[in-house]
């Protein structure tokens, strides 16, 4: 009887042990088993990232970079086709046809290629190319001014002689898809010696542009072939009607 209970009493304390020890347990906030770490602060955690917003002090030292669009670093002059149209004659279809397979012989190139009479490179007098570009940008009163400046240098053709080389050079801006500037100038450079070649720079003033709010405008410089022709006054050497003078 004695050992029963000596047990009993050993199993009540291990009970009121049991208790004592969950409910300290379940009174913990941050400590013991039931914090599993959750809310203390990982020492070793990266830090949180950066905003990604630019400075205004990066933006104010912002100068967008010129780069030369494809089949823009080159431009050609041609000496124009000075050789009077023969007359026609009456011929048979036979010799009519042997003569227009000659003359589409005589306009093949090397590689077989027809030759654009056009840009026939056995008339070129001059070829000039785009060597080398910068720009030097300015920012005030939410604006961003720049001076675009062009290298390059012309080459004498076989139809080389003495005179002047206009050059259209295009400098242009964009944002995306929207054009902010863009302007053609007819640039002129004199040539005199036919054995070297002519260096030339032309500088662009007067770009003007918004101020970016980031880093991603697009500056262009290069050869624009498509130059508008000077248009000729059509009223010139025309008499004008007179209209009756009504009382």
């Amino acid at each position: 009887m004695a050992f029963y209970s000596v047990n009993r009493r050993f199993v009540a304390g291990l009970a009121l042990t049991g208790f004592m020890l969950a409910a300290a347990g379940c009174q913990s906030s941050d400590n013991g088993i039931l914090n599993f770490g959750l809310t203390k602060k990982d020492p070793v955690a990266p830090p949180p990232p950066q905003d990604p917003k630019i400075l205004a002090s990066q933006l104010r030292a912002y100068c967008p970079k010129v780069t030369l669009r494809d089949g823009t670093a080159y431009f050609n002059t041609y000496a124009k086709g000075t050789t009077a149209k023969p007359k026609k004659k009456k011929v048979d279809a036979a010799a009519d046809a042997e003569a227009q397979a000659a003359a589409a012989a005589a306009q093949t190139g090397p590689n077989g290629q027809p030759i654009d009479p056009a840009h026939d490179p056995a008339k070129i007098i001059y070829q000039a190319s785009i060597t080398d570009v910068t720009r030097d940008c300015t920012h005030a009163n939410g604006q961003m001014s720049m001076k675009i400046a062009v290298a390059g240098k012309v080459v004498p053709g076989p139809m080389f002689a003495p005179g002047t080389v206009t050059m259209p050079i295009r400098i242009a801006v964009q944002h995306g898809d929207e054009v902010l500037y863009s302007q053609l100038h007819p640039y002129q450079v004199q040539i005199t010696d036919p054995s070297a070649a002519t260096q030339f720079v032309f500088v662009d003033n007067n770009v003007v542009v918004p101020e970016p709010t980031a880093r991603d405008y697009q500056a262009y410089a290069g050869y624009d072939e498509n130059m508008p022709a000077a248009s000729a006054d059509k009223s010139k050497g025309k008499g004008k009607k007179r209209v009756p003078a009504t009382n």
